[in-house]
């Protein structure tokens, strides 16, 4: 992994495959000013992953390749992110003023305690943060690491279509990156982003461009899918079609939501309570909804309701231009998912860290 974010590459697609859609975008900077190129999203046909890990490659590898038919682009380079259990960050405090030798022979000491796999099974990755608040004399230093497999499996599979991994990120720093470029930069106080996936709630917590705090946790919209799916005696990919498009019947907005909201609040209220005993800080006042969750307007103004922060749906591209050759309408209605791809897609422009 180390060698994969040693260096700058120009323009690449940020890649997000999550475990029921591909996300892709190409995204150009020029000074200040952003446009969207290209942003495909792909459905994956079948259940193709367990726990985040990979297990039907071909179904992957198909949505993969209508993802590079979609995408109109020469582009081979991309930027992909992973996430789940077996993908750890840490804040490690080391002196100032020394080599990257020397803080990678530290790390190493470092991660053998703070790491549940051994050494070579994983990926690691180190970055220089700034003088510690915390710990006088000390400097800030942000250890990533990932099991082999998670990484492997990814960059087999971008491989094939053929793209080409450039930089392997973390999925939460991703959603960091993506609000400190495309949200109101008039706001100075804490921002907590929620990506609502279909199996995971991942958490990351930003102020002043830097990310506090990232978890994730096992939670997602495949729960909702799943008791419309039985109520309604439909399939999970027509339920799924339905929420998106507005065609499915109001019922489920009585019979199966209020379930499933009540769910929801929890596990956001638990997230917020670890995030502020972990950090000892107070709650963020602001809260931007991400993912296939976010692109449930009843969802979104429901917990806007119920929590105790404002709560909005996060569109990456609402405040940047898009290419004439993207369906506007759709992109905008699908927004929410694409802010993993996009912060992905921000490395192209941005100091390569994790």
């Amino acid at each position: 992994m180390k060698g994969l974010l040693s260096k700058k590459v120009p323009l690449m697609i940020g890649l997000d495959i999550g475990t029921r859609f591909i996300k892709a975008v190409v995204i150009e900077k020029k000074k200040d000013e952003y446009t969207v190129h290209s942003a495909v999203c792909e459905p994956i046909h079948k259940e193709a992953f367990a726990e985040r890990e990979i297990k039907d490659f071909e179904a992957v590898s198909l949505a993969l390749r209508k993802v590079q038919k979609s995408l109109r682009t020469k582009l081979k380079d991309v930027v992909i992110g992973v996430s789940g259990s077996s993908v750890i960050s840490k804040i490690v405090y080391m002196n100032p003023g020394q080599t990257d030798f020397e803080l990678e022979s530290q790390i190493e000491i470092e991660a053998d305690s703070l790491i549940p796999y051994p050494l070579e099974e994983v990926y690691l990755d180190f970055e220089e943060l700034g003088p510690s608040n915390t710990h006088v004399g000390k400097v800030n230093i942000l250890l990533s690491a990932a099991h082999k497999d998670i990484v492997d499996s990814r960059l087999t599979l971008v491989r094939e279509i053929p793209f080409e991994p450039r930089v392997v990120d973390v999925e939460g720093y991703a959603l960091g990156n993506a609000i400190s470029h495309f949200y109101d930069k008039s706001y100075s106080g804490q921002i907590c982003c929620i990506n609502l996936g279909a199996s995971a709630l991942q958490v990351s917590v930003v102020k002043d461009n830097e990310v506090l705090y990232s978890k994730e946790h096992n939670f997602g919209m495949n729960m909702l899918l799943q008791d419309i799916s039985m109520m309604h005696m439909m399939e999970k990919q027509d339920v799924e079609k339905g929420l998106i498009d507005g065609s499915l019947s109001d019922s489920w907005k009585t019979d199966t939501l209020p379930i499933f909201l009540a769910n929801c609040q929890q596990q956001i209220n638990r997230a917020i309570q670890m995030y502020t005993t972990t950090t000892h800080s107070p709650p963020p006042e602001k809260m931007l909804l991400t993912g296939g969750g976010a692109c449930i307007p009843e969802l979104v103004s429901a917990l806007d309701k119920e929590l105790d922060m404002e709560v909005s749906a996060f569109n990456p591209f609402k405040n940047i231009a898009i290419g004439k050759n993207i369906n506007t309408e759709l992109v905008n209605s699908l927004a929410p998912q694409f802010c993993i791809a996009a912060g992905l897609a921000t490395r192209s422009f941005s100091p390569w860290h994790m």
